[in-house]
């Protein structure tokens, strides 16, 4: 009988403090009354009769594998850490009016219920939530392009125009909804009040550029340690600069320091090809983002907190670092140059947004796609895509962007790109664009064009919104194909749900009908985009099936299922 208390009382020690023993579920009944009364008959019962409560029990799991489970009565308890793999569900300990609970989900995704009509001037979706550049498929954002460098399928690193898109509607979406940002002007050629530390040799003087047709700063370090700015109230971690080199041998250092180490990060803007470029220098690692040619003006908005952990990642040493606890201790720069509107900001959204934007019109081609420049794997070597390949969800997302911007700036040539975007979705995949149909009948926009098609649901609908702002927001007579091509899509997308509900989530795509594989299903976090999706759709069509669709899809997330025969 000792035996038996000692073991009760180490089971009940080790029940506290693991999620893995604490939590039980059980094969009848409701596992939230039934465990409170298992505990509460444990806390009643005397010393003698505790041990006759429960006993160790092995389960056998189809026959396959054993594992420890808990039997009390005709009950039997079953350890949650099995159960969490087994059916993908999710639970953690917490406190409430400070009794400790157990908090049981089938997912870890949110939907995000629309207040009002979709917007196309408007937040993107819900991309305020976005951080695309954290990601850690983004190696980290191009000092000559300003946009994200993905490692998603080459890990070398290439630009991915959705990604590209994605990062600026987020930005975009973050401008509307953040505060105001703080912002100060460091130096932009006519203020005399920076401080600029000139060591002897050294020279900075302001003189008039016929280029920008403005006032801008000079400065020559000559053979010096270099011209350095202190900025210790720095917290601001958003610097902004036009920045151009006279000499090759020229850089711009930002030196971040962390408050709680006192440790010194050097982040430096160099004349090399090389995208970044992490080294050991005295026992202490510097980061270089490299700028190409430096004989032209580089206009750069630079999240320092971002650049310094993707050389912590590069480096080895990992990505936390806390954006909090980080100030700029001082500016430094080498050789001769010209330096212009350097900006010190808590945040700089839309400098960011219109990176992206100019970005898709630098690299659109004749064609009016933007080419994704790797190849993709879609299924163990079926219908494999080479490079050079568009994507609908791209091409729609780019003309979100893109319509945002000739909204936003008035200027022509953000509403040409975003209009020309639409080429691809007139021509077929096997043609190169990225049209394709559904039994011959139906037409879709492929995410990924390959033949035969594989129906994704969530980059069809993207390129939806895409073609519905062009239609939002062009001028009525430049939109063209617009309404046309999203009205056949409406018209297909409602015809087509039902394929992706599995009767307790939905499916990526329809791979299992086109190419004769297993289902995809979709993880919670595309099940949810699908659901949200469809309900920013419902915004703006109220056909009743995207809601009743929505309703239904939701309804999984909490454990439903489809009724059975």
């Amino acid at each position: 009988m000792a035996r038996l208390n000692l073991k009760l009382l180490l089971f009940l020690l080790i029940a506290v403090v693991s999620c893995t023993l604490v939590t039980y579920i059980f094969t009848c009944g409701h596992a939230t009354s039934s465990h409170t009364r298992f505990i509460h008959r444990l806390k009643e019962s005397s010393p003698e009769s505790r041990g006759k409560l429960y006993e160790e029990l092995l389960c056998s799991i189809n026959g396959m594998y054993q594992i420890s489970c808990r039997k009390e009565g005709r009950e039997v308890f079953v350890p949650f850490s099995f159960l969490e793999k087994y059916y993908e569900v999710y639970g953690k300990l917490t406190k409430n009016s400070g009794h400790e609970q157990f908090e049981w989900s089938h997912s870890y995704s949110k939907v995000f219920k629309p207040t009002m009509r979709y917007n196309s001037s408007g937040m993107f979706m819900y991309f305020s939530n976005y951080n695309v550049e954290v990601r850690d498929r983004v190696k980290c954002i191009s000092a000559t392009e300003g946009v994200p460098v993905s490692t998603q399928w080459e890990a070398s690193g290439y630009y991915y125009p959705v990604q590209v898109a994605q990062y600026g509607l987020s930005h975009y979406s973050k401008n509307l909804s953040d505060r105001t940002p703080k912002r100060k002007i460091l130096e932009d050629g006519n203020l005399v009040t920076a401080k600029w530390q000139v060591p002897k040799g050294a020279s900075v003087k302001r003189n008039y550029d016929y280029e920008k047709f403005t006032h801008v700063l000079e400065f020559n370090s000559h053979d010096s340690t270099g011209i350095s700015l202190k900025l210790r109230q720095g917290i601001d971690l958003v610097l902004s600069f036009d920045l151009r080199f006279l000499s090759m041998n020229g850089s711009l250092t930002i030196f971040l320091e962390d408050r709680d180490r006192s440790t010194i990060f050097p982040v430096s803007f160099v004349c090399s090809p090389v995208l970044i470029h992490v080294f050991n220098s005295s026992g202490s690692y510097s980061t270089n983002y490299g700028l190409g040619s430096c004989q032209n003006w580089n206009q750069l908005t630079r999240d320092l907190h971002v650049d310094l952990v993707k050389g912590h990642v590069l480096s080895g040493r990992g990505k936390k670092l806390s954006k909090t606890k980080l100030r700029i201790h001082h500016l430094l720069v080498k050789g001769h140059g010209q330096l212009d509107n350097l900006t010190l900001a808590s945040s700089n959204h839309m400098g960011m947004f219109y990176s992206s934007a100019d970005w898709l019109v630098r690299h659109q081609d004749s064609s009016g796609g933007w080419p994704i420049g790797v190849k993709r794997k879609i299924a163990s070597g079926k219908a494999d895509l080479d490079p050079g390949w568009y994507s609908a969800m791209g091409q729609g997302q780019a003309m979100s962007l893109l319509m945002r911007a000739y909204y936003r700036s008035g200027k022509s040539h953000y509403l040409e790109a975003a209009l020309k975007g639409m080429k691809p979705f007139s021509k077929s995949s096997t043609e190169g664009g990225v049209r394709a149909y559904f039994m011959n009948q139906y037409p879709w926009y492929e995410e990924y064009p390959t033949v035969p098609p594989s129906f994704v649901l969530n980059g069809f609908i993207y390129s939806l919104i895409g073609l519905y702002d062009v239609v939002s927001l062009a001028p009525h007579d430049q939109v063209g194909d617009a309404q046309l091509l999203f009205d056949q899509g409406m018209h297909s997308l409602k015809k087509l749900l039902p394929l992706f509900d599995t009767g307790s989530g939905t499916v990526y795509d329809l791979r299992h009908f086109t190419l004769g594989l297993a289902p995809n299903i979709a993880r919670w976090d595309y099940h949810s985009t699908h659901i949200n999706q469809l309900l920013l759709l419902s915004t703006i069509d109220s056909d009743p099936i995207l809601t009743t669709v929505a309703g239904r899809w939701t309804s999984y997330m909490s454990g439903k299922r489809a009724a059975h025969n």
